[in-house]
């Protein structure tokens, strides 16, 4: 919902296309940015129905201006992803299941940790639909809960990149993988600005990158 997650895939996007067919090509992409303020007030009051109205009205306008495939740039707002494909007559990419179907490509894992908002770690609609394709899910404790979210609003969504939030997230991770995480769903598109798979032991599911290649592939078919 971040203007700079958005910029993040958007990029992503663009790299990916220009790398597969090389010359001036680039991503044929409608772009609906919101004003994350909004969102996020509606966040903080639990307000879920309002914010659901107000994705899927701007889905449903993606659609009328051409859009054949919607995707939703923020991990934390499907929590609202039913209210929108309702909405939709073309399909809607769920990042959830994205995260996945890549989680069992990469054969041998059952046990994943998950990083994300509060919203994300605390509530069921991303655990349980990674549960839906097999998956056991960790979450941090709730000191490290806390301090996951914090960074992510307080630095990440400012634009904000710290080495300390970067040791912080290391600590969390590694507690995840001490309790038996064999692999780290960064769940949540902002992450992907501060932790690459260099800071963890384990495998990393990058939800931000998974979620444009297969819109990109989905887009392609």
């Amino acid at each position: 919902m971040s203007w700079e997650s958005s910029l993040e895939w958007y990029r992503l996007a663009n790299e990916q296309v220009r790398a597969e067919h090389g010359g001036y090509h680039s991503a044929p992409i409608l772009l609906d940015s919101l004003d994350f303020a909004e969102i996020e007030a509606l966040q903080a009051e639990g307000d879920w129905e309002a914010a659901g109205r107000i994705l899927a009205a701007h889905a449903v306008r993606l659609e009328q201006a051409g859009a054949e495939l919607v995707v939703l740039c923020t991990n934390t707002m499907h929590i609202v992803a039913d209210e929108i494909e309702a909405a939709l007559g073309v399909p809607f990419l769920h990042i959830a299941d994205v995260v996945a179907t890549a989680i069992a490509g990469a054969g041998g894992i059952r046990t994943i940790g998950l990083l994300g908002t509060a919203f994300t770690m605390e509530q069921p609609f991303y655990r349980d639909r990674l549960a839906q394709h097999g998956f056991d899910v960790l979450v941090p404790d709730a000191e490290g809960r806390r301090d996951v979210h914090r960074i992510i609003y307080d630095e990440l969504v400012q634009g904000v990149v710290l080495e300390q939030s970067r040791h912080r997230y290391r600590e969390v991770i590694a507690d995840l993988v001490g309790r038996g995480a064999e692999g780290i769903v960064l769940g949540c598109t902002e992450i992907e600005l501060l932790v690459k798979a260099t800071d963890v032991s384990v495998r990393v599911f990058p939800s931000t990158a998974l979620h444009v290649a297969a819109a990109l592939r989905a887009a392609a078919g």
